[in-house]
């Protein structure tokens, strides 16, 4: 409180001074002749502002905290008050703060109008592609980000396809089926093909297309393939025994040794105890071209092979691959690029592996079941319970009626249709089923009577074009192709019992070859066509069987097996993408 009034003493005191300076110099000059030195009074003012400053500058430092910071309002609230009352004039220097130079700023830049700004991304350099430089942190894609996916077909075709980069292969396929219209069910397949490895596999429904894609060496020639793939699901449909031999599977547990075979199966198909695969394959040596037969065993911490035989003795097994690190693909020409001993050849192929032969474990089997059993056995270990969920959603979608599917073939109501009899002045519902069985069984005669009476009137044209032609619009004929063209289709859409196809017969000009996979082997069968009282018809039989056209052919095989060892369930098409 005494410095403040002391200041606010010298200040006016100072005021006086220099206001009444001129007329005491007036006086001086007048009575000594102006002896006084004008540069010294002028040094001598500017001294004694400089020093009323500094007091200045020292008495508010004494008032901040030893941090920089000021004391509270409540604490220097009387000091303010006594400066403000006080009566000090604007040649007193005063300390201006930053903070509120900022304070006084604000108002202005507020009160200006906001303009948009043309070009945003430039504003924020990590956003903005120019401004952004590559060593700064970049983090993850973001979700949304789109990612150009391009998938091929059969016939050479391929499409371009925009997707998020959590798209799965599911949602790849749902996608390209609502393209291309074609009919929607769980066997359509994305298939990640290495060319210049001869390799591929059937990618699993909840793996990212995205991540998969960012594998591949730059400028390769690996490319993604649409197509069916009927063996996908195959060990959830079918028997399992048809899968897993009984020679390829033991229990690695003792509380299972005493479980049969379709029990130990069934537990491994459940996610339980998971039993042992084991069998002997073919092992080419790296940076060799030998091929070595060892004898293999498949557990859940890996792939182990036995330096002595068959034994399983820890000292005898040598840890050979780990599942978890790698993926499975089927060797398609193993004889032209590997030299394999046999046509039934895989490989493990570990993720750091991008290009080359170098690091694949290339393998072979004696036969086609074998190498079925052991891809099974690799994709059950590697993803679990995951691939029971792919399967459940799988048919979930399929039993109802999806936003991207096509119109179903049989509607929903369908499920609900009951036998009735209309013999009688009204309809009644047949409840008894024997009796239901008789009256369908008596349709069907009566529907083949009248059929038959229709063949065997006079036409004027007994062997029109139409019916001669009219299956090349089928999705199962695939016209003129080879032996070897029809068996690899099928091997590529799935070695499963009734996929088939119909094509042009390469020896026989008027005939056609129905080639049908049973037993995971591929059998043709001469179709051949028979002319009868000027009519013609086609039989595999030599004449005993005979229908009117292919499709009626097609359609009987897929209710009854005829002569065929399996009826027709899948058949195999391709699509135009």
């Amino acid at each position: 409180m005494s410095e403040n009034r002391e200041l606010g003493t010298s200040g006016r005191r100072l005021r006086e001074w220099i206001r009444g300076r001129p007329h005491r110099l007036t006086t001086q000059n007048q009575g000594k002749d102006n002896d006084m030195d004008l540069g010294a009074l002028q040094n001598n003012v500017n001294t004694t502002l400089d020093n009323l400053y500094q007091g200045s500058l020292e008495q508010e430092r004494a008032r901040s905290l030893p941090n920089g910071n000021a004391f509270p309002l409540s604490e220097r609230g009387d000091k303010a008050d006594v400066l403000a009352g006080s009566d000090m004039k604007r040649s007193q220097p005063l300390l201006i703060h930053m903070n509120r130079k900022l304070k006084e700023e604000e108002p202005r830049a507020s009160s200006l109008p906001s303009i948009p700004n043309p070009f945003p991304e430039l504003c924020s350099p990590s956003n903005s592609p120019i401004l952004s430089s590559p060593t700064a942190g970049q983090g993850p894609q973001r979700e949304g980000g789109s990612h150009v996916v391009k998938v091929f077909s059969e016939d050479g075709t391929c499409r371009s396809v925009e997707v998020t980069a959590g798209a799965t292969a599911r949602h790849v396929c749902e996608m390209l089926v609502q393209k291309t219209h074609a009919l929607h069910d769980d066997s359509w397949s994305l298939v990640e093909l290495h060319q210049h490895l001869a390799l591929e596999r059937c990618l699993e429904d909840h793996e990212s297309v995205v991540e998969v894609q960012s594998t591949w060496p730059v400028g390769g020639d690996c490319k993604f393939f649409f197509r069916k793939n009927f063996a996908k699901y195959e060990l959830f449909k079918s028997s399992p025994q048809s899968l897993f031999p009984e020679v390829m599977v033991s229990s690695c547990l003792d509380a299972n040794k005493g479980m049969s075979h379709s029990e130990l199966i069934q537990n491994f198909l459940n996610s339980g105890s998971c039993p042992e695969i084991q069998g002997f394959l073919h092992l080419k040596e790296a940076g060799r071209k030998v091929w070595k037969r060892f004898y293999f065993s498949l557990r859940r911490s890996g792939l182990y092979y036995s330096t002595k035989g068959t034994s399983k003795d820890p000292r005898h097994l040598q840890y050979f691959a780990d599942l978890n690190e790698s993926n499975i693909y089927y060797i398609t020409q193993g004889k032209k690029y590997y030299g394999t001993p046999t046509e039934y050849s895989f490989c493990i192929k570990p993720y750091k592996v991008r290009s080359g032969t170098k690091g694949l474990k290339l393998f072979c089997s004696e036969e086609e079941q074998s190498r079925t059993c052991w891809m099974a056995a690799f994709r059950l270990f590697k993803y679990g319970v995951q691939l029971y969920r792919n399967y459940q959603q799988s048919q979930s979608g399929h039993s109802q009626l999806a936003w991207i599917g096509t119109t179903p073939l049989r509607s929903v109501s369908d499920n609900t249709l009951v036998a009735m009899d209309f013999s009688g002045c009204t309809g009644r519902v047949i409840e008894n089923p024997t009796e239901a069985l008789t009256a369908a069984l008596e349709e069907a005669q009566a529907w083949r009577k009248k059929t038959s009476h229709r063949y065997s009137l006079p036409t004027p044209c007994q062997s029109s074009p139409l019916s001669t032609a009219i299956h090349r619009t089928q999705p199962w004929f695939h016209g003129r192709i080879s032996r070897e063209d029809s068996q690899r289709l099928i091997i590529q859409q799935g070695l499963v019992d009734g996929v088939f196809l119909v094509r042009d017969s390469q020896r026989n000009p008027k005939g056609f070859v129905l080639s049908l996979c049973h037993l995971q082997k591929v059998k043709h069968y001469l179709i051949l066509p028979s002319e009868e009282e000027g009519r013609l018809y086609f039989t595999m039989d030599d004449g005993q069987t005979r229908f009117t056209d292919l499709i009626q052919l097609v359609e009987f095989h897929q209710i009854n097996r005829g002569i065929l060892p399996c009826k027709l369930r899948h058949y195999c098409t391709c699509v135009a993408l």
